[in-house]
């Protein structure tokens, strides 16, 4: 009997039938590839620079709505693969999500119950001091661009938030 209950935890189901969420491996990795290949589609010039960041939002997504799956070292993978696709600086993507990953967590570890408002306050904080981090990799590497089109993914990106908590809200937590 004991390993009946055993296989049964393993697939998600209990013995009482309770209301679990489904198993999020699947939609974790259904994601992260439909984000990967929104962030390297090609764009028009013009339209480019209002890319959402998608694998930023995934990822706090799943870090903050399935903490048991997804949490530190999630976000430095899916930073590291950010680098690799945007060719970034290796560890400029990744140093970025993993402290917005530990500062989502610690100031929302003792919240029992995230609303679509806070978790859509926090993208939006999170969008910010990532575009933050951003800047100050790109001045310290002395790369010249235009200031004004390095914030453009921040209204984009709050813009893109309920549609994709619409999407994945299914596998929350």
């Amino acid at each position: 009997m004991p390993l009946l209950e055993f296989g049964r935890r393993l697939s998600g189901r209990t013995l009482g039938g309770g209301n679990q969420s489904p198993d999020p491996l699947i939609a974790i990795i259904s994601s992260i590839v439909v984000a990967s290949v929104l962030m390297v589609y090609p764009l028009p010039y013009d339209v480019a620079s209002w890319r959402p960041l998608f694998f930023l939002l995934i990822m706090l997504f799943w870090v903050l709505c399935q903490p048991a799956w997804c949490g530190i070292w999630f976000a430095f993978s899916l930073g590291v693969a950010t680098d690799f696709m945007m060719d970034a600086i290796l560890g400029q993507y990744a140093l970025s999500f993993v402290i917005i990953a530990f500062l989502a967590r610690y100031f929302t570890h003792n919240q029992r119950i995230l609303t679509f408002g806070n978790l859509w306050i926090i993208a939006a904080v999170a969008v910010f001091l990532h575009l933050l981090i951003q800047l100050f990799f790109q001045k310290m590497a002395n790369i010249q661009f235009p200031i004004i089109k390095h914030w453009r993914p921040l209204w984009s990106s709050i813009a893109l938030w309920p549609l994709i908590y619409l999407i994945l809200r299914r596998w929350r937590a």
